[in-house]
């Protein structure tokens, strides 16, 4: 199997695993929380978020090729088809549109400040956690 195809199929592989975890995640926050709100779309998009930040001092050296998932395996497997997966800007999009839609605008606006709030500290707070336990904070 060439380069480009060992690529694809660990993106594959991780894409296949990311978005099963999504859904376990989801139901079972949705399961316990209600649907009243997106909770289930907020914790995987936060928890990925942590993953992310934590997987961020690991793949240093990687950042030009995180998108990408070219240059490194672990990139392909863990990053863009692991949590690319895992984690939904499209669900998120579609939840926050309905919220709208029915009239519920503070939940709206709640949903994305939070959302977007919430992630950025996740990776901040898991990468820095991260770098200090790797010894190069």
């Amino acid at each position: 199997m060439g380069e480009g195809l060992t690529t694809l199929a660990l993106v594959a592989l991780g894409g296949a695993l990311g978005s099963v975890a999504r859904v376990l995640v989801a139901q079972a926050v949705t399961s316990g929380l209600g649907d009243s709100f997106p909770w289930g779309t907020l914790v995987v998009n936060v928890s990925g978020a942590l993953l992310i930040g934590a997987l961020l001092p690991l793949l240093a050296g990687f950042e030009g090729v995180v998108v990408s998932g070219s240059g490194s395996p672990g990139v392909a497997l863990l990053v863009v088809g692991l949590v690319g997966s895992y984690t939904t800007v499209s669900s998120f999009s579609l939840q926050t549109f309905a919220l709208m839609e029915e009239g519920s605008w503070r939940a709206a606006i709640g949903n994305v400040l939070g959302s977007v709030v919430l992630c950025l500290a996740a990776v901040f707070v898991a990468s820095k956690a991260v770098s200090t336990l790797m010894g190069v904070a």
